[in-house]
């Protein structure tokens, strides 16, 4: 029996499809996983491109668009196999990327999910910006990985060649135990998209499991291939989902503050997208805001099952600093810098 299933969330993405899927099936190890897409609901002919151009892959189809997270989810309920793969549709990947991840997830029982290095599809020196070589995050809930911080890419010399422990493991190509994965609820399916992984990734944390990067398996990322940067749609999504996500994780003793902070933190973004005369962004930053206030009722069971279920007091790796003063005040841009003393 497969212990792997590849699972590639498609919506609309047929030339993608064309363009990335042949390197998957490639370098999949057919013995050992099999390679799945889930079409959510597309309108275009990527169902009939997965049908008749790549008959070995198995295919789960949708008719309407659940979005990233709860598709992702429904997608999950089709497969059996011990360990899942939520890969991108805009991913290379290259030889032997699931054994060095499959084998460390083997031997260490109390990892939940793992992921590669992920470097940039477009200049393959260069990490890429979504996960690079495994995510953390700072006290205000701002995430950064090793290889990127806000929007300084490191060049990829193997200075994070090493296996590490890590906050969250990125969506684009998560490496997750199946049955953790539903026994944590899955991704949030009320998120839609963004900020989803590492929700998921908190929760794990907080039951007592680990994340680990293994940046022995390396794939590349296009990345912002479905809402490009300061799309406003995308601002509205990542703001309002990292508020609702820190209000579902945060500990009680820390809430208020960190709230607080984070209220002056998104009008002073405001601020700074109205200075460039980005009418559409900054209104998204506030709309994301009212409606987090609107919808943090409907999530309060939620945080309270995730405070209940919590085992640990303070989690690695969320860092106590914040990353806006180390970055924007005292010219921090790498990871190496950021946790420097």
């Amino acid at each position: 029996m497969k212990k792997v299933s590849v699972v590639i969330l498609n919506w609309n993405g047929a030339e993608m499809l064309r363009k990335f899927l042949p390197s998957v099936v490639k370098f999949t190890n057919s013995e050992l996983a099999e390679v799945c897409v889930a079409d959510n609901g597309s309108t275009d002919n990527s169902v009939e491109i997965i049908q008749n151009e790549f008959p070995m892959v198995r295919l789960i189809v949708f008719k309407e668009n659940y979005g990233f997270a709860e598709g992702y989810n429904k997608a999950i309920d089709f497969v059996d196999t011990e360990y899942v793969v939520l890969l991108n549709s805009d991913v290379e990947v290259t030889e032997r990327w699931i054994e060095p991840v499959l084998e460390y997830m083997e031997s260490n029982s109390d990892v939940a999910a793992c992921q590669p290095k992920i470097l940039s599809y477009r200049n393959k020196s260069l990490f890429e910006y979504a996960g690079a070589a495994g995510g953390y995050m700072d006290k205000y809930g701002y995430p950064f990985c090793r290889g990127r911080v806000f929007d300084s890419v490191e060049e990829d010399k193997g200075q994070y060649d090493s296996p590490a422990e890590i906050f969250w493991a990125t969506g684009a190509a998560m490496f997750v135990r199946r049955d953790l994965y539903k026994e944590v609820g899955g991704l949030d399916g009320k998120f839609f998209a963004h900020m989803e992984e590492i929700d998921l990734c908190w929760r794990f944390l907080s039951r007592g499991y680990r994340l680990m990067c293994i940046p022995s398996s390396t794939v590349y990322h296009v990345g912002g291939a479905t809402l490009k940067k300061e799309n406003p749609r995308k601002t509205y999504l990542n703001f309002r989902n990292n508020l609702l996500m820190l209000y579902k994780n945060l500990p009680s003793r820390e809430l208020d503050k960190v709230m607080r902070m984070r209220c002056l933190l998104d009008y002073l973004a405001t601020v700074f997208f109205l200075l460039k005369f980005d009418f559409a962004n900054a209104g998204a930053v506030i709309k994301a805001r009212r409606d987090y206030k609107s919808m943090r009722t409907d999530f309060k069971p939620l945080r309270e099952a995730n405070l209940r279920l919590s085992k640990v007091d303070k989690i690695k790796f969320r860092y106590g600093f914040s990353i806006i003063m180390k970055s924007k005040l005292l010219g921090k841009k790498t990871y190496s810098q950021m946790i420097s003393k």
